[in-house]
């Protein structure tokens, strides 16, 4: 199982150019909304035509625009699901499955494919029922088990949880396990979420401004980003504009302060970034020397485990810590865990205090 995208679609001030290959994996494609991700499924699955370039699913040619080869959505057999999974509400589950279904099917035939789904998702007993009598849960497996039912020879999920909540999130992730480890061939995952896209796919392709930036396995994607598109769609929140100050020394330039680094710093470094819950607090009436930035403490934000907390770093009392100050804001953030920090420690505004930046969890780019 395999495929092969090259294909560029110029839609003005937007302009879709995808190329990327794939074999019997769960590839995600990751990026900012309007990024071009549903548009690469949609291109495959024939919902939209490039204006130029090729793609290839198993061997077979679905578009070439060189050999004038276009082949319909109903030639391609490729299943995609969307976000609201788009069920017939006239139709009873049974009916849904068989929906994908070819017409030269026998009747025991297609029978025996709707029985065989209805058992592999959980929902034997519910062939009768309709999609408004089912639970959320209950009508994602109703379109993955139609998406299964007609043997595609590709899967595609575009966002398939983002209309959902936390528990009901949950449950839906079990669906998508099942359904990955009974698929032989290639999945294409769209997400937005790194999380998800790291839970469910062996590699990542992070798409920006419609230009694919980086393929990489999921675990490189999350710690060794290579590109400042990366980098943001990955989960970090603290990212300044760099350059080079030394061999192991890197200026951020939006924070007005130079970090030291475990790795060698390139000529062309142009970004850096570091995640809020690698950040450590330094006591600021410390008098030893901790390599510690002097910053203030501005705002927080109370979430579910963690407290994320703004630090300006240009408005301090003891200037000895900031070098290179600049007049831009420069806010990072720091993530505390409140299981382990708690309340009468927390950061209050205006206070003083100095963040150590691990100056082997510094994400440096050049792109």
């Amino acid at each position: 199982m395999s495929i092969s995208i090259d294909i560029k679609k110029n839609y003005g001030t937007f302009v879709h150019d995808v190329s990327i290959e794939a074999g019997n994996e769960t590839l995600g494609f990751l990026g900012a909304s309007g990024s071009g991700k549903s548009l690469t499924l949609r291109s495959i699955a024939g919902l939209v035509t490039p204006d130029e370039g090729r793609i290839v699913v198993n061997g077979q040619t679905f578009f070439d625009s060189t050999t004038k080869i276009n082949l319909t959505a109903q030639q391609r057999k490729t299943a995609l699901l969307f976000q609201d999974y788009k069920l017939f509400p006239n139709l009873s589950v049974a009916k849904n499955i068989a929906a994908g279904l070819s017409r030269r099917l026998t009747k025991d035939e297609v029978h025996d494919r709707v029985a065989e789904q209805l058992e592999r998702f959980g929902l034997k007993g519910y062939g009768s029922r309709y999609p408004s009598r089912l639970s959320g849960g209950q009508q994602q497996r109703v379109a993955l088990a139609r998406m299964l039912a007609a043997q595609p020879h590709i899967l595609m999920l575009d966002e398939p949880f983002s209309a959902l909540d936390s528990y009901l999130k949950a449950e839906l992730e079990d669906n998508l396990v099942g359904l990955f480890e009974v698929f032989e061939g290639t999945i294409l995952y769209v997400s937005h979420d790194i999380d998800e896209a790291f839970r469910f796919c062996d590699r990542i392709a992070v798409i920006d401004n419609g230009t694919i930036t980086e393929v990489a396995p999921s675990e490189d994607i999350v710690a060794k980003p290579g590109s400042l598109a990366t980098i943001k769609v990955s989960g970090v929140k603290n990212i300044s504009q760099a350059r080079k100050a030394g061999a192991f020394l890197v200026e951020a330039l939006d924070w007005g302060i130079t970090l030291s680094t475990t790795q060698p710093v390139a000529d062309d470094a142009r970004y850096l970034g570091i995640r809020a819950s690698y950040l450590r607090l330094v006591d600021a009436e410390d008098s030893r020397d901790t390599g510690g930035t002097a910053g203030t403490a501005e705002d927080s934000t109370d979430a579910t485990g963690t407290n994320v907390f703004d630090f300006d770093v240009r408005r301090v009392s003891d200037s000895r810590f900031v070098r290179n100050a600049i007049l831009e804001p420069g806010n990072i953030n720091w993530q505390a865990d409140k299981l382990l920090l708690p309340p009468e420690q927390w950061p209050q505004k205006g206070q003083h205090l100095r963040l150590f930046f691990p100056p082997d969890q510094i994400y440096i780019v050049n792109r």
